[in-house]
């Protein structure tokens, strides 16, 4: 998928039955003629959205955006927004964004954040790793969080045009396999934690050293067979990765396959693999791991 100019993309950060904000500056809201600055809540009333602050009430029935002014100064804070603080526990903070899209989704409110791509990766960059890391670490992973948010909305948008439907699980006679990924992102393109990507607001962007890492890399993408790659990335491998195949979908992708990554090959590597085929189809032969060396071409997706 090319563009022609730099693409948006709507990031879901917070659902809940109530919903607590402040707009710092002067945002607009569609239909209405006046300026909105404050503490407001937002919560359903009569299956309707109604925002309320000390001088206004605003109501939508399906929807309701503000807009800055001018999105470079102006932000707004969101209250409440759980962020995960390690691998077992998560905390609510609030969080500073930029544009402010409220949904209703059933009986609850969802708060989105419609934003341009290369104004996203600054804050993923940043919440993902260190804002204060290399400026060459910090290229690399913009470069790859770019295109795996690419290859994400370009496979939606696929599916919806072929009108196929995400497969999420093979059934065999003694086992089921269920993957876990994003179909249920069905309002948005992509939720603010790790389930995608973090997205911690502008907050995180503590350095100079973030805007350099995307401005300098702004649109690249890697690319394998003219496709944007599903560019999906660990904090730790545990020494050895797993094929995309057997994690996410029933899909191979030749960037995607098991690799060690240690400076020797493990002693009982292909008796794991062999352990593996045995479930799969009772096959008693061992394979040879191969690594398939994949060069994959970047270039400016959008000027």
């Amino acid at each position: 998928m090319l563009y022609g100019e730099e693409p948006y993309i709507s990031v879901g950060i917070l659902t809940d039955k109530k919903i607590k904000f402040e707009l710092y500056g002067d945002f607009s809201v569609a239909g209405s003629r006046d300026s909105f600055s404050g503490v407001y809540t937002a919560e359903l009333q009569n299956d309707r959205i109604v925002c309320k602050s000390s001088k206004h009430q605003i109501e939508g029935f399906n929807q309701i955006e503000f807009i800055p002014s001018d999105p470079i100064s102006e932000s707004f804070l969101l209250r409440d927004v759980i962020i995960e603080v390690n691998s077992i526990g998560k905390e609510r903070e609030a969080k500073v964004y930029i544009f402010l899209l409220l949904l209703k989704a059933g009986d609850e409110i969802i708060a989105i954040n419609h934003i341009p791509i290369e104004r996203y990766l600054t804050s993923v960059i940043s919440s993902e790793m260190s804002a204060k890391s290399s400026i060459e670490l910090l290229k690399a992973q913009a470069v790859i969080a770019r295109s795996w948010v690419l290859a994400q909305i370009a496979r939606s948008e696929k599916l919806k045009e072929d009108k196929e439907i995400h497969e999420t699980s093979l059934e065999f006679k003694d086992e089921l396999i269920r993957w876990y990924d994003r179909e249920d992102h069905n309002l948005f393109d992509v939720c603010a934690d790790d389930h995608c990507q973090r997205f911690q607001g502008v907050t995180k962007i503590i350095s100079d050293a973030s805007f350099k890492a995307i401005e300098q890399t702004k649109g690249i993408v890697l690319l394998s067979g003219g496709d944007v790659c599903d560019a999906r990335y660990s904090k730790c491998c545990g020494g050895i990765t797993e094929s995309f195949e057997n994690v996410w979908e029933p899909v191979k992708h030749l960037y995607l396959t098991s690799v060690v990554d240690y400076k020797f090959e493990p002693e009982n590597l292909n008796l794991i693999f062999l352990m593996k085929l045995t479930l799969k189809n009772g096959s008693g032969i061992i394979p040879r791991l191969t690594v398939i060396p994949l060069i994959v071409k970047s270039f400016p997706t959008y000027l």
